[in-house]
């Protein structure tokens, strides 16, 4: 019988064969496999990884947040600007205080020194930001709640030790990043931003061209070589052996470059996913990893690979469907992608999200929604105070390719303007969320009801810093605790769903989604839990009109008591309707 152990060394192997077919490489395949095993299992027993085994429940959401999202400053007249206490701390503290532990899951983003792009130009990996705190604060957050953290893999700082040595043709990094010649066709390339790909630079060896798929300070690696690929496992090692759980694979999709190819979602990238997986579940079975790939619907599913890459994808496209669904009243879109996304495998599941640090992505509705619909998107969100972030298409236009605003302000009204159902949209746009198959992530500004940062646009001309605000400790605490304030009804509203959420097995992330059809204003799905004994009608009205909900029109078991979890009522046996308030939910379950 062959050993565990010498099965995991085969399909490293396996892996790395597939990655660097064709790559001429300075020490044989087995060789680069054993060094990779021996960095990822660092002191630590190789383990035996149970294959198609869901790593998550009802009971998990997770936050999202940087580090000082919350930040305490000396509240006397004479305060400094810098905070009197390390932000992680400040964090840590709102989570367990404020949150009733309603929130089981973290994701700090980029909490390392950094350069540029709020975190994402990464200047030292194995280092936390001394201006948001240590190790020690990291190891802390991690043992009250799962840590999930983000790999910033696709491209570095250019201010980074391992660039300045590229700029010097020293080790390491002399040979860690992609360059190319000004004479390649570079037509093919897909591109998420608007500045030049290649960034010229000047070297003890001569001129080089750096490849820069975000900005000139965020400069690509070259996977080509196999010393990036184990000085990124080494920092996958220094995470895990810090706390953390989930790990976010940034700008994953970009990671492999080839010539006169689009250089997305290259077979090489899928199978540096499927490696990445193969290590760290062979030395810590219970992590998982959610690819951050912000590309059309069917590429980003991709992911998933044979339930043998990512164990959750971002469901990218559910944002701004999910935007225009309560922006139009119409919720065609939505359910013809609903309809047309497969179950997740046992082993895998959906990562669901509608607003982060990031904007409102529209890429991933590509072949989903109507250009006058996108359209529509685009000027509302403008009317709304937001911003609208572009890309270079392949033939030199400039496109739309994000939506920068927070979701309350985009939530303020319709296509026809602002109105007075504002809370109510905002909070039916969480009540679907939070009952769709898959792992809700909630952005730390939503949680809040936090509203467009100018003064942060204003300084930083990011149009991504909108929906970035820090929020002072103090300030913070007199909002949500003033009762007619929207941030204190956002808070407590948000966290009494997730106390609801949390009890129905029927909302674990792989428990049975059926799309619902249902007449007028009316949006709405069933979920059945996995052992079949709960149902949950989860339906909500997505117009700024009074809808009626015709029960017959859900197939009720007319044996069974039905229960609103949401208004914690029961439906009469007599009943035959509900009447449904603009944006109002319910969920319909036969088990309280």
């Amino acid at each position: 019988m062959i050993s565990v152990s010498d099965l995991f060394l085969q399909r490293v192997e396996q892996h790395l064969h597939i990655i660097y077919e064709g790559v001429e490489l300075p020490l044989s395949v087995t060789e680069l496999a054993q060094q990779l095993i021996k960095i990822i299992l660092g002191s630590n027993p190789l383990r035996d990884p149970t294959p198609h085994t869901n790593r998550w429940d009802e009971q998990d959401i997770i936050l999202i947040a940087y580090g000082d999202s919350i930040i305490k400053h000396d509240d006397s007249e004479f305060a400094v600007s810098s905070p009197i206490e390390a932000p992680l701390k400040t964090l840590h503290r709102f989570i367990k205080e404020r949150c009733d532990m309603q929130l089981n899951a973290l994701h700090i983003l980029p909490f390392y020194p950094y350069s540029s792009d709020e975190g994402f130009a990464v200047m030292n990996y194995a280092q936390v930001n001394e201006s948001l705190g240590d190790w020690n604060d990291i190891q802390n957050i991690a043992k009250d709640v799962k840590l999930m953290a983000d790999l910033v893999i696709n491209h570095c700082s250019s201010r980074s030790v391992w660039f300045e040595n590229f700029l010097n043709d020293l080790h390491p990094g002399k040979d860690y990043f992609k360059t190319a010649s000004l004479t390649d066709d570079l037509s093919q390339v897909v591109r998420p931003r608007t500045s030049p790909l290649l960034n010229t630079v000047t070297t003890p060896s001569g001129e080089k061209h750096v490849w820069c798929t975000f900005s000139h300070d965020q400069v690509d690696f070259d996977f080509g070589n196999p010393e990036v690929l184990k000085e990124f496992i080494s920092i996958i090692r220094h995470y895990l052996d810090n706390g953390v759980r989930l790990f976010r694979l940034d700008a994953v999709a970009f990671l492999w470059k080839q010539l006169n190819t689009n250089c997305i979602n290259l077979p090489q990238t899928h199978e540096a996913v499927r490696l990445i997986r193969t290590l760290i579940e062979h030395t810590e079975p219970s992590v998982v990893i959610i690819t951050e790939t912000n590309i059309p619907n069917q590429e980003n599913l991709s992911y998933f690979g044979n339930a043998n890459e990512a164990h959750s994808i971002y469901n990218f496209a559910l944002p701004p469907l999910l935007l225009h669904t309560l922006l139009s009243g119409d919720s065609t879109a939505i359910k013809h992608w609903m309809m047309s996304m497969p179950p997740a495998q046992n082993g895998t599941a959906y990562f669901n999200f509608i607003a982060s640090h990031d904007g409102i992505g529209l890429r991933p509705i590509e072949g989903l929604l109507q250009p006058s619909e996108v359209a529509s998107l685009v000027s509302t969100t403008m009317q709304f105070g937001g911003r609208v972030s572009m890309r270079t298409s392949n033939d030199g236009t400039h496109t739309p390719y994000e939506l920068n605003i927070a979701l309350f302000d985009a939530m303020q009204g319709t296509h026809n303007g602002p109105d007075k159902f504002g809370l109510e949209r905002f909070m039916c746009a969480h009540a679907i969320m939070f009952a769709l198959e898959g792992i809700p992530g909630l952005y730390i500004h939503s949680l809040l009801g936090t509203t467009n940062d100018y003064d942060r646009f204003e300084n930083s001309q990011h149009n991504r810093a909108i929906n970035r605000h820090r929020w002072q400790e103090s300030k913070l605490l007199a909002a949500i605790g003033e009762k007619y304030s929207h941030h204190h009804k956002v808070f407590n509203g948000i966290k009494s769903l997730l106390a609801v959420r949390k009890k129905q097995s029927a909302f674990h992330p792989n428990a049975t989604q059926f799309t619902l059809h249902l007449a007028g204003g009316l949006f709405g799905f069933w979920r059945q839990s996995i052992d079949r004994r709960q149902s949950v009608f989860c339906v909500y009205n997505i117009s700024d009109k009074p809808q009626t909900l015709t029960l017959a029109d859900l197939n009720l078991i007319n044996t069974q008591q039905w229960f609103d979890l949401v208004a914690d009522k029961t439906i009469e046996e007599e009943q035959l309707t509900i009447e449904l308030e603009p944006y109002q939910s319910v969920w319909l379950s036969n088990i309280k």
